[in-house]
């Protein structure tokens, strides 16, 4: 099932930058590390800046209107309002301001991204692993065996109402939205830069939100159809959620009465067949890796990263370092860069190092309007 990054506490640093300092898996690794072209950014600022030093000097105008504007402060204060400003692009982290110049420069249109459960918890979706609050630690109501159970194949087989009082409350397209970090990644396939996204989620935000199918690899099925677990034989999906959500109980087949389900993959089970047909390929192709709220922890999807080519450059959005992105002190089988030219790690929260990347490629209002067109109710 779909894997996801650990809301622990954020370093006090707002980024870095990671050492290619790696450790070696048995897939190719490689990365490229992203060039850092500030100086467009900086030359603006301190232009703007000498700008606003020449206009301030000192002059019988200035001086005699200095009174009258103080005045007027509060009335500009109420104006203004709830208006809101990004923030300068001097005081963005520097991974995130990294990033916004590669996106900028119109050199990636093969942006290959990989998401897990981080991306969609703002959406109020829990993810799997995290103590306390993720999904494995909430499933006592069930008296489960164990908690992976409720995606067991063979557990279905004996008791399916665990899963289908979990489906009917999760079931996509009822009461969760996309988040923005699913809008962004929709707005880089408006814009032709999206070669594939691969999402070990089965909650189908990155669809909701605009991603087509053609773009969507979905490593651990979906809800959209079902089939029977005993004889294969396709069910209409359609009626499966009726089945599931209305009725609350597990359907069953038309031909061998076994057990329905949707057509995600559970413990036992192949990922479909289009991961398989399409994920070397991709990683082939690819210019440009983003990978946001995974904890990298699941096979085979987390290998992805490591297939990557040693031309491409590999961005992490994550609460923490995971995979191959951690530095242990391991030699690196990856090429050797620059200081200046390595894996590009910024820790948070996904739908606020999004928000702000986007505000500093000037997406913002686009990835608004893309969100609240989506957005449920």
């Amino acid at each position: 099932m779909g894997s996801s990054s650990s809301p622990q506490a954020v370093n006090d640093s707002d980024s870095q930058v990671v050492d290619n300092n790696i450790p070696s898996g048995s897939s190719s690794q490689t990365t490229h590390g992203a060039e850092e072209e500030n100086s467009d950014f900086h030359a603006d600022n301190n232009n703007n800046t000498a700008r606003e030093d020449k206009a301030s000097t000192s002059s019988p105008t200035t001086t005699a209107s200095k009174g009258k504007d103080d005045v007027n402060i509060d009335d500009l204060t109420a104006t203004l309002g709830s208006v809101s400003i990004a923030p300068p692009i001097k005081n963005a982290p520097q991974s995130i301001q990294t990033v916004a110049n590669m996106l900028s420069s119109n050199k990636y249109n093969k942006i290959v991204v990989l998401t897990g459960a981080g991306v969609s918890c703002n959406a109020g979706i829990p993810d799997f692993r995290t103590p306390g609050t993720g999904l494995y630690d909430n499933l006592q109501k069930y008296n489960l065996p164990f908690p992976e159970a409720v995606f067991d194949l063979q557990f279905y087989a004996r008791n399916p109402d665990p899963f289908v009082q979990l489906a009917s409350e999760l079931w996509p397209g009822l009461k969760h939205s996309p988040t923005i970090t699913h809008s962004f990644i929709a707005l880089l396939e408006r814009k032709g830069m999206l070669l594939r996204t691969y999402t070990q989620n089965i909650d189908m935000l990155d669809v909701l939100a605009g991603v087509s199918e053609e773009r969507m690899i979905e490593c651990h099925g979906h809800f959209r159809t079902a089939s029977c677990t005993v004889c294969s034989k396709p069910f209409d999906g359609d009626e499966c959620q009726r089945i599931i959500v209305e009725e609350k109980r597990a359907p069953t087949c038309m031909s061998c009465k076994g057990y329905v389900k949707p057509d995600i993959v559970f413990f036992g089970e192949g990922l479909p067949d289009r991961f398989h047909r399409l994920v070397r390929r991709d990683v082939r192709d690819a210019d440009l890796l983003i990978v946001m709220g995974t904890s990298l922890m699941v096979s085979p999807v987390c290998q992805i990263p490591e297939m990557i080519p040693r031309n491409c450059p590999r961005i992490l959005f994550n609460r923490e370092l995971v995979g191959t992105f951690c530095r242990d002190g391991m030699k690196s089988r990856r090429k050797s860069y620059g200081n200046k030219e390595r894996d590009i790690f910024h820790d948070g929260d996904c739908d606020e190092s999004v928000r702000l990347l986007c505000s500093l490629l000037g997406w913002e209002k686009e990835l608004d309007e893309l969100n609240s067109s989506t957005r449920l109710g």
